[in-house]
């Protein structure tokens, strides 16, 4: 438990860092907003486009346990969907909402917990599970945002307005471009790698203080979510996806026993701040999504544990 304890105590640093700077006014109220736009804009894409044209295409094709990891995500997130659409949410809330239970904060929070307990063997399965989550999970949730958005009657209308919308996404154009770099013969150059890490190593520091910024702010805090749909919300996050993880893993595929171990822990850990930034950005409440990546945070150290002392 302690290794857990100290993986996850900068984020609260850093949620807290935010939170003093609002508080006593270092910070003003459009402070949130205009962060959160710097990693859209330029942090994240860096990131991702990093992330994706550093992969090698024989590391992260791995169809088993993609299938395994993406069962678990995949199923979450559209269960949410269609219980926040049937209980007249938005489409586009519901997405906010279906991305909140099911993406891990595999980047942040994976690489440290992994090596601490399995070593460098699990990273390249580290490696899967991010792309899957903060690449094709996220792509898919701005598709659906998008097309949620689109006001026009005629259907051909509204396709193409979603298109032109995402072709403009820097969270969509980032990730494309690296996969074209990771495809191709070139290398990135030094001085562009160097970029690329400091610029995209902003991301996750800056969410976190954003979402500490957003906690603070009293306009933010009178807007109530029902405390049990935020139960639900957990639940979904920290024991349905792994329990659908493990079902896919082990009984369907049979997948050795260290993939699927990392296969599972992956699938257990706590909300990353990708979703509040999907939700600051299209300007939605995120009261909901930035109360679950202060939970699941705190209640995965007991529920890793668990799983952790029943492996």
């Amino acid at each position: 438990m302690l290794a857990q304890i100290l993986i996850i105590l900068p984020i609260f640093a850093l949620i807290l860092t935010g939170w003093i700077a609002r508080k006593s006014g270092a910070l003003g109220p459009t402070a949130t907003r205009e962060i959160n736009r710097l990693v859209v804009y330029f942090a994240l894409p860096a990131l991702l486009f990093d992330i994706m044209a550093k992969a090698e295409p024989h590391e992260i094709w791995q169809p088993d346990f993609i299938l395994a990891f993406g069962f678990g995500c995949g199923v979450v997130f559209i269960l949410t969907i269609v219980m926040r659409i049937a209980s007249g949410h938005h489409l586009v809330d519901a997405v906010i909402d279906g991305l909140t239970t099911s993406y891990a904060n595999a980047g942040f929070l994976g690489f440290p917990l992994v090596l601490a307990l399995i070593g460098e063997s699990g990273l390249a399965a580290t490696l899967i599970a991010t792309i899957l989550t903060a690449c094709v999970l996220f792509a898919i949730a701005i598709i659906l945002i998008e097309f949620g958005l689109q006001q026009e009657t005629s259907r051909l209308h509204i396709v193409l307005k979603t298109l032109k919308a995402l072709v403009k996404n820097p969270l969509l154009i980032a990730p494309t471009l690296g996969t074209l770099v990771m495809l191709s013969p070139w290398e990135l150059p030094d001085t562009v790698d160097v970029y690329l890490k400091l610029v995209g190593g902003a991301a996750a520091p800056c969410a976190l203080i954003a979402l500490g910024l957003f906690l603070a702010d009293r306009t933010a805090n009178q807007k109530h979510e029902k405390w049990s749909t935020t139960g639900i919300f957990v639940f979904l996050k920290l024991v349905a996806q792994p329990a659908l993880t493990w079902v896919m893993a082990v009984p369907v595929l049979g997948l050795p026993s260290q993939m699927a171990h990392i296969a599972i822990l992956l699938a257990a850990l706590p909300t990353g701040t990708g979703p509040f930034m999907l939700a600051e950005f299209y300007e939605r409440k995120s009261v909901l999504t930035g109360r679950m990546i202060l939970i699941t945070t705190i209640l995965s150290v007991g529920t890793l544990s668990a799983y952790l002392a029943i492996a």
